[in-house]
């Protein structure tokens, strides 16, 4: 085979690569920020829920304000809303459509503190702690929250993260699998170089890294490739679907970090199926080669 062939199909076998690998990182690019929106959804949910502290109804601001800022001092807080006897009566007659206190000649209703927590606390078990905790105060009537609801949310959350955890991974191993076996394809080509390189007397070392360096460099330049794509998709999704907040999602810091994981991974990827294809056929016999 003449010099010039054997370079086109190098280069062709090259172009398949960098293909290859660019196409497989803008997947996993894509899915990045995907599954950054989907926590993103769910930490704004936990972040939305709520416990409701309800308070002695002849509470002295000068109590309620020190309560709150006790509250505010502790790390499951988020934010605090005081509502006082007056506001909760005037929403309540809102939800009912009909002024209750006229009906009963009071307010019954007891003034309260509603904490909102951070979503690394929205859990039935940091939620009982917090509970406990509360209780131990003597300024504090009762205790409430919706447990079913948060126990059923935390366990379909749950489900769906280990979904995309199993897919992700999944997603992950065949895309390797493809992209060694382009590059094992692009190898078996120059199987013979090999053989005669290790036969002269070359070590394996010396072998191996002119085909990692040019795997290397194919990663890299897929990698980049598939930035360009990423970054474009993000932007032209964020501009025709603007209620997903993209940008907010992968802001500059983001986009930044997911850029150095696709180089990352495109160099990892090449360096050791390139790695392995050249030692598989360091290790075959001459006959192995010439069956195949």
């Amino acid at each position: 085979m003449s010099d010039s062939k054997i370079r086109r199909r190098s280069g062709g076998s090259n172009v398949t690569i960098v293909i290859s690998i660019s196409l497989v990182l803008v997947m996993l690019g894509i899915l990045s920020v995907l599954i950054l929106k989907a926590k993103m959804v769910a930490d704004y949910v936990k972040e939305n829920i709520n416990i409701t502290v309800f308070l002695d109804e002849n509470s002295k601001d000068v109590d309620v304000l020190a309560l709150q800022k006790s509250i505010d001092a502790e790390p499951y807080r988020r934010s605090t809303v005081y509502v006082s006897r007056e506001e909760a009566a005037k929403k309540l007659t809102e939800d009912l459509g009909e002024d209750f206190i006229k009906t009963l000649g009071y307010n019954p209703l007891q003034p309260s503190i509603e904490i909102y927590l951070n979503a690394e606390y929205a859990n039935n078990d940091s939620i009982a702690w917090i509970e406990q905790q509360l209780r131990e105060d003597s300024r504090i009537r009762d205790v409430m929250y919706q447990k079913d609801m948060i126990a059923a949310m935390n366990e379909r959350m749950g489900s769906i993260s280990l979904i995309i955890l199993i897919f992700s991974g999944a997603l992950l191993v065949v895309a390797v699998g493809l992209i060694f076996n382009t590059i094992r394809l692009s190898i078996y080509a120059q199987r013979f170089l090999i053989r005669t390189m290790n036969l002269v007397g070359a070590t394996q070392s010396f072998i191996r890294r002119p085909f990692v360096w040019k795997g290397i460099r194919n990663g890299i330049i897929g990698a980049l490739i598939a930035i360009v794509i990423t970054v474009g998709i993000v932007l032209l999704l964020d501009r025709y679907f603007h209620d997903l907040k993209l940008i907010q999602v992968a802001d500059v810091e983001t986009l930044g970090i997911l850029c150095a994981l696709q180089i990352l991974l495109g160099i990892l990827i090449t360096w050791i199926s390139t790695a392995l294809a050249v030692r598989k056929f360091l290790r075959q016999s001459t006959d192995a080669l010439y069956s195949q």
